[in-house]
């Protein structure tokens, strides 16, 4: 769906602006707010102090679409405008900009247990819409979700509401009132048409812990405003494992590279190829165009799969497309050929768009008279924002186009100077990203993202003062209760005016995120993870034992290894100024065993069971035992239990003893996992990716702490996109090498350079191996 947005000039709005409606089509403006949109925009409001420090406001806000079911089971859509400041959040009907005095139809407060799930995208009223959905931890029956015509505005609520959730964090952190402690868990119901649920406040004193030390805001730096410290255009800065391709550039056409992977001259009957092209745009952007299957808009740029059909969507993140093609142009061949294919995406937690494209048969679409029936090769796309120069207002992505060729024909090519590659299909797949980046820089409304600005105001220009939320602080939480009355509120969302009942119009504005600066808390003895005053204890493997044998060599199966860490990169001293990473070292504790069970439901507090190491004699012996459980879904589903063993208590004054003791919401914000796919199928190698990924942001992650060990249970099946993910290496996790790498991640200086926690290589896993874990 395209959209365009107005520009924020300095001391004005001003521009034309093209409304687009929720089926695509365009229409005009009649209501008077030309200059609102759906992206969401920052105001920075400088007027507030927690606990005697000066700190600003963030105020956030733009168009959003409130989807759900009423009482009566009919699907609602309404077009609603969501205003956030600090941490409190307002839904209004209107504009309040435009019209002073209006009150909010929804309002509460985002809480340390909010949960923030992207599901992708979904079919509304003949639209496509991506969709967000919130719940509160402590009661994920109760959920409501909100949806934007784009998938950079998704993403760009989804960090507002992070915005808003680490001043929640922040605050409480800082202490308060033991009223203003409780009232952080008092959500806005979106959801919108369920009786009053009950309160959580009253129970809270027991389930946060105060008083372990502040975490500090993470030191955010939007992309959109051009504030990088460099153009690091290269591709092996962008993961944080060392990868064994060897990508050499053998071709240039148009402006965009041709790569073969060089590393492996036994790969067999395929070789893997890629395009790499720099385009005018916004990651954002660029992903948008890839994923249309609009014929008009394929017909500018894609010279052979421009006749696409949606066939089936499945989980928002999947779905599986028809196309057909006419190679006249290519060969001598006038036989017209179709294909069936699936895509998977999903964005990681650095922003990068990948797609996986895979050939697929689908009972909708059987052979067909007249057509060829040919298998698309295995491809990705892979889409990165890149950091502008400073001053720049400037916004690039780099766009990468990998392949799979059969090897003889890629060989042929390359050694007969007489052949023809140009005429070939994969020439032209590999020409999508030129074809790419120049419909795209032919058509600059498509790059409106780039023109961001940051909105500055000393005071806010909507009426949001303390008093507004007097009733709030004690009963209204985000996805909790319903403002004011409950009965009126779901007549608002029930009972929508005319203008309601016509197709909605959605609009775009820019956007821009400024840094937060921040205090830094001196640790000084922050950097001996380990009592040292304490005598060590030698940590004898061979007394343990796990379901999951440990690796004899290199060519032994089914098993673990523990690596050193100097396969992966990790946050160097001078980060915070440079983002400069070094390699890492040997971790900190010892990889002593690993279970691989089989179990019905997700299964947590393992280490409570009789079959766990840490219950046997040996075990309560160690000084301090890490427990990783790692839940995957599947049928059945499975538990990869990590046991890390430490020859020395745990310093309560460093960064793992706060990790250890603290909150679960700083446990959240720091445990950082790195992945690898050392050998594999490259398609699992790029879905997997190697970029660290802060666990308890992308999934549910619960905390067991006691006596001499912490547990972490990860919930791999909470996430949408970590199911499609994990769910395509089941399929092949018995011929892989993955390799794990866990950390803290260190945000303050005095916590730099990191340090890995524990590795594990997980070497060609069978899942029949599994061993079933009874009560």
């Amino acid at each position: 769906m395209e959209t365009t947005k107005a520009l924020k000039e300095e001391g004005g709005e001003g521009g034309q602006e093209k409304e687009v409606l929720l089926d695509g089509s365009n229409g005009s403006s009649s209501s008077g707010d030309a200059n609102t949109n759906g992206a969401p925009k920052h105001r920075h409001t400088p007027t507030a102090s927690y606990g005697g420090d000066e700190r600003g406001i963030y105020e956030i806000f733009g168009w959003v679409y409130h989807i759900g079911v009423n009482s009566i089971g009919h699907e609602y859509c309404h077009l609603r405008f969501l205003f956030i400041k600090g941490k409190y959040v307002m839904m209004y009907k209107r504009d309040p900009h435009e019209n002073p005095g209006i009150k909010p139809i929804r309002k509460g407060v985002i809480g340390p247990t909010l949960m923030v799930e992207e599901l992708g995208r979904r079919k509304v009223n003949d639209g496509d819409l991506y969709v967000i959905q919130f719940y509160n931890r402590l009661d994920e029956s109760n959920k409501g979700e909100i949806a934007c015509p784009t998938a950079g505005e998704a993403r760009k609520w989804m960090e507002a509401f992070d915005h808003a959730k680490q001043q929640a964090e922040y605050e409480l952190s800082r202490g308060g009132s033991t009223r203003n402690k409780l009232n952080m868990e008092a959500d806005i119901d979106l959801d919108g048409h369920r009786p009053r649920v009950r309160r959580y406040a009253h129970g809270l004193k027991n389930l946060i812990r105060i008083g372990k030390g502040p975490e500090m805001l993470l030191r955010l730096t939007s992309n959109l405003g051009g504030s990088g410290t460099s153009n690091r255009y290269f591709e092996g800065e962008f993961g944080d494992a060392i990868e064994a391709h060897e990508w050499k550039c053998v071709r240039t056409v148009n402006g965009i590279r041709i790569f073969e992977d060089v590393a492996d001259s036994k790969r067999g009957k395929g070789a893997l190829v890629k395009a790499v092209g720099l385009v005018d745009a916004s990651a954002d952007t660029a992903f948008e165009v890839i994923l249309n299957l609009e014929r008009r808009k394929r017909y500018e740029w894609d010279m052979l799969t421009a006749d696409l059909e949606l066939i089936d969507s499945y989980d928002g993140h999947y779905d599986v497309v028809y196309g057909t093609y006419d190679p006249k142009y290519l060969t001598r061949w006038q036989s017209k050929r179709d294909f069936v294919f699936t895509r998977r995406w999903f964005r990681g937690q650095d922003g990068a768009y990948t797609i996986l494209q895979l050939p697929a048969v689908h009972k909708k679409r059987p052979s067909r008279s007249g057509y060829r029936r040919t298998p698309i090769n295995p491809s990705t796309w892979e889409v990165r924002s890149l950091n502008s120069p400073m001053g720049s207002n400037t916004t690039k992505c780099l766009v990468t186009h990998m392949l799979e060729i059969h090897s003889s024909g890629w060989l042929r090519w390359k050694k007969n100077s007489s052949s023809k590659f140009e005429k070939t299909i994969p020439y032209a797949l590999l020409s999508q990203v030129a074809g790419l980046k120049e419909y795209i820089g032919a058509n600059p409304s498509l790059s409106f993202e780039s023109s961001a600005t940051v909105v500055q105001s000393k005071l806010s220009d909507v009426s949001t003062s303390s008093s507004e939320f007097e009733d709030l602080e004690v009963q209204d939480e985000f996805y909790d209760a319903i403002a004011g009355d409950s009965t009126s509120s779901s007549e608002d969302e029930e009972s929508e005016d005319d203008a309601e009942k016509k197709k909605f119009k959605l609009k775009n504005v820019s956007w821009a995120i400024s840094s937060l600066a921040l205090k830094r808390v001196s640790a000084s003895d922050a950097n001996k993870e380990l009592d040292p005053t304490v005598p060590s204890v030698h940590v004898d493997a061979s007394q343990f034992s796990g379901s999951l044998h440990k690796g004899r060599d290199e060519t032994d199966s089914n098993c673990w290894t523990s690596p050193s860490g100097t396969g992966f990169m990790i946050r160097g001293k001078t980060y915070l100024k440079d983002n400069a990473k070094i390699m890492g070292s040997d971790p900190l504790l010892k990889l002593i065993a690993v279970d691989w069970f089989k179990v019905d439901t997700a299964t947590d507090k393992i280490a409570l069971h009789p079959r766990s190491l840490v219950q046997s004699d040996a075990g309560k012996k160690l000084p301090f035992i890490l427990v990783i459980n790692l839940e995957v879904p599947a049928k059945p589903n499975y538990s990869l239990v990590l046991y890390y063993a430490a020859e020395r208590p745990v310093n309560k004054n460093s960064l793992l003893g706060r990790f250890v003791d603290g909150t679960d919401m700083f446990r959240d914000a720091r445990f950082k996992l790195i992945p690898s796919i050392v050998e594999g199928y490259w398609m699992v190698k790029r879905a997997v990716g190697t970029k660290a990924c802060l666990l308890g942001k992308a999934v549910t992650c619960k905390y067991f702490r006691q006596d001499n060990f912490l547990e972490i249970d990860v919930d791999i099946g909470s996430s949408s996109v970590a199911r499609s993910v994990i769910g395509l290496v089941l399929g092949y996790v018995t011929s892989i090498v993955v390799d794990l790498a866990i950390l803290i991640e260190g945000k303050e200086e005095a916590e730099l350079p990191e340090y890995i926690l524990g590795t594990v290589r997980l070497n060609r896993v069978k899942p029949e191996s599994a061993v079933p874990l009874k009560a």
